[in-house]
C-alpha cells in the first residue's frame, strides 16, 4: 500500500518520457515526474524512497523533495491563503495543505505561522488542524532532559481560561507558562524565547518569559520610573505595600519590587515616604 503524506520505499516499475511509475509489492503505482529527479539517475528495478502526496488535480504524485512535515507530525507552518471554507498552509511543496474551518480552534491570520497536526482526511487528501494538544510530546516520557535555567524556544498553541499558556518547546514538547509569568497578551502562533523555571512531576516543563534575577530587577526599575512619570512623580507604593497590590500593578513579587526600589534609591532617583514613593 502506498501511503499519502509519508515517505514510501518503492520499486521503479517502468519508465515513460515524462517520468517513472513506482509501485509496492501490489499493483498500485504512483508517478515520479522526471522534473523532480534533481540530478538523480534511476533505472527500472531500483528501489527509491520518495514522499507521496496529491498534486493540484488530486492525483498521487511522488517527489524527492523534502516536505516541512509529514502525516502524523506537528509542524510550525505559515498560513498563505484563506477562503470561505478554510485556510491553506505551506508545507514546503508545490501544493499547500488545507485547514478546514472546523479544524481551526482560533482565528488564523494570513502570513502568520502556527502549529498544525497533519492528517489524511476521509477523501484521502492531506489536511491540517490547530488542535495539536494530543500530539505534543511529554519530555519526561520521551527521556528528553531540561534543567531549570535552560533557555528554549517554543511556540504557543493554546490558552486556558485561567490564563495559563500552552506551548510546544522546539515544536515538540509540552510546556506551560502560568498567568503570573507574563506581562502582555500572548497569542497562538507566537514563537517565544523562554527560560525553564520548574520541572513538574508529570513531565510538563514550567516556563517563563521573564529574565534572570538581575535583568528582572532592571526591568522593574524601568517600570517603576514609567509609572511615576505617568502619575505626576508619585505612586502609593513602597517597600511596605502588600504583595497583592504590587503584583496587581507591576506583575512582580514583593521581593523583586523591593530590590528594584533599593536600586533606584541608591541611584538617587526616588525617595520613599510613609504614603508611598516620590520621584526626585
Amino acid at each position: 500500500m502506498i501511503n499519502i503524506g509519508e515517505y514510501n520505499l518503492l520499486e521503479v516499475k517502468r519508465e515513460k518520457d515524462f517520468g517513472f511509475y513506482l509501485g509496492d509489492a501490489g499493483r498500485e503505482t504512483v508517478l515520479l515526474p522526471k522534473s523532480v529527479l534533481e540530478g538523480r539517475k534511476i533505472e527500472v528495478g531500483d528501489n527509491v524512497e520518495v514522499f507521496v502526496y496529491r498534486d493540484s488535480k488530486d492525483r498521487p504524485i511522488a517527489t524527492f523533495k523534502k516536505p516541512l512535515v509529514t502525516v502524523g507530525e506537528v509542524g510550525y507552518l505559515k498560513v498563505v491563503f484563506q477562503s470561505e471554507f478554510g485556510a491553506f498552509v505551506d508545507f514546503g511543496l508545490d501544493r499547500d495543505i488545507f485547514v478546514p474551518l472546523k479544524e481551526q480552534r482560533f482565528k488564523l491570520q494570513t502570513g502568520t505561522k502556527y502549529l498544525f497536526y497533519i492528517y489524511v482526511d476521509k477523501t484521502g487528501r492531506l489536511a491540517a488542524t490547530t488542535d495539536v494538544e494530543n500530539y505534543i510530546l511529554n519530555a519526561k516520557e520521551e527521556e528528553v532532559e531540561y534543567k531549570v535555567g535552560d533557555e528554549v524556544v517554543a511556540q504557543v498553541y493554546g490558552k486556558t481560561e485561567n490564563g495559563s499558556v500552552h506551548v510546544a518547546i522546539e515544536g515538540k514538547y509540552k510546556g506551560l507558562i502560568l498567568a503570573n509569568e507574563y506581562y502582555t497578551e500572548i497569542y497562538p502562533g507566537t514563537e517565544m524565547k523562554l527560560r525553564v523555571k520548574r520541572l513538574y512531576e508529570d513531565g510538563i516543563i514550567g516556563l517563563t518569559p521573564r529574565k534572570t534575577r538581575l535583568n528582572e530587577r532592571d526591568q522593574i526599575k524601568e517600570d517603576i520610573l514609567k509609572y511615576l512619570k505617568k502619575n505626576g512623580g508619585f505612586m502609593p507604593f513602597n517597600d511596605k505595600s502588600s504583595p497583592e497590590d504590587i503584583k496587581a500593578t507591576f506583575n512582580t513579587s514583593k521581593n523583586y519590587f523591593k530590590m528594584a526600589l533599593g536600586g533606584l534609591m541608591k541611584d538617587g532617583k526616588i525617595v520613599q515616604e510613609k504614603e508611598g514613593t516620590k520621584l526626585i
